[in-house]
């Protein structure tokens, strides 16, 4: 039967996707979002089908639906975005995941929470297993962010505890893909960019801090398992590609398939940057039988070519 699935967020980079392939595999959706990092060009070809409904709405205030399953995507992502407003960050996190919650247990229906690496800090353990706590600074610039999508999970947790609702927890690492935002500060978008502009890649700190990214694709069909595993499995549950690479040599393979002749130049690294980010994936692979599968150089190549695209228009 046809599934009525609520995506808050749903006008956004991960959320869009998620839309589309919910619709593709034959759902109803229900799109929430209010536009702060979302975009209707993001959802502008799902608009005419008739199993598609688009709504304006903030999840920090309560949101009320007959639905199955919901995801909940809704929080800005990235350090300039979530700093704008810190105050606004965390409500989203906090408030809107009361909402949610509540909405899921009135509903019965089963919530996904799109939780973060972010929870896990600048780590001390690496590469990072859910079963560790994390170091996270509390009053730092991206304590909004860190401690927000922390604080959600305790809820999820609780409301499933106390109230028994169906919850599944994944902690999203680096993901990189078609219709990230030109200016939302992250790697791949910045250097990306940049270095078709033909300008300096800016790089901060040394360049040897690490990332781990995954293509968007693979993170969708890894957020669908995790909604649609039938056994226990509240996660929470890492979602990233466990294949580490330095910063300065994303900045090169870059310059590399775009064809660039950027130079890249350092800045100094941002307060609580961390300096190593890696995720242990076998939880993911032995409950979900999930892995990336896109190699680094063909999602660059996919998504240097959105970029290009979109700033020929």
């Amino acid at each position: 039967m046809r599934k009525r699935i609520l995506v808050t967020g749903g006008a956004g980079f991960i959320g869009s996707h998620l839309c589309e392939s919910l619709l593709n595999d034959g759902n109803e959706v229900l799109c929430l979002d209010n536009y702060f990092t979302g975009s209707r060009k993001n959802i502008i070809d799902l608009i005419n089908d008739p199993y598609f409904e688009l709504i304006r709405h903030d999840i920090t205030m309560p949101f009320y639906a007959a639905v199955d399953e919901i995801y909940n995507l809704a929080c800005p992502a990235s350090p300039i975005h979530y700093q704008y407003n810190a105050i606004k960050t965390v409500k989203t996190s906090v408030m809107g995941s009361i909402n949610l919650l509540g909405l899921a247990k009135r509903t019965g229906a089963r919530i996904l929470q799109a939780s973060t690496s972010e929870v896990y800090g600048d780590p001390l353990v690496h590469p990072q297993p859910e079963t560790y706590w994390g170091n996270v600074n509390p009053l730092g610039p991206r304590a909004c962010y860190d401690e927000g999508k922390r604080c959600a999970e305790t809820l999820f947790m609780s409301y499933h505890m106390q109230n028994n609702v169906d919850i599944r927890i994944a902690r999203i690492f680096n993901t990189y893909g078609p219709r990230m935002m030109p200016d939302d500060g992250r790697v791949v978008s910045n250097f990306t960019v940049q270095a078709l502009k033909g300008e300096d890649i800016t790089v901060f700190g040394d360049g040897n801090q690490t990332r781990s990214f995954q293509y968007i694709d693979d993170l969708i069909e890894g957020l669908k398992k995790l909604m649609e595993y039938d056994g226990k499995c509240t996660g929470p549950i890492n979602l990233g590609n466990p294949e580490e690479i330095t910063i300065l040599n994303m900045a090169a393979k870059i310059i590399d398939i775009t064809g660039s002749g950027s130079d890249i130049i350092f800045k100094p690294l941002p307060e609580d940057d961390p300096l190593r980010r890696k995720p242990d994936i076998s939880l993911a692979n032995k409950k979900l039988g999930w892995k990336p599968v896109t190699a680094l150089d063909e999602g660059l190549r996919k998504t240097c070519e959105y970029f290009r695209k979109i700033s020929d228009k």
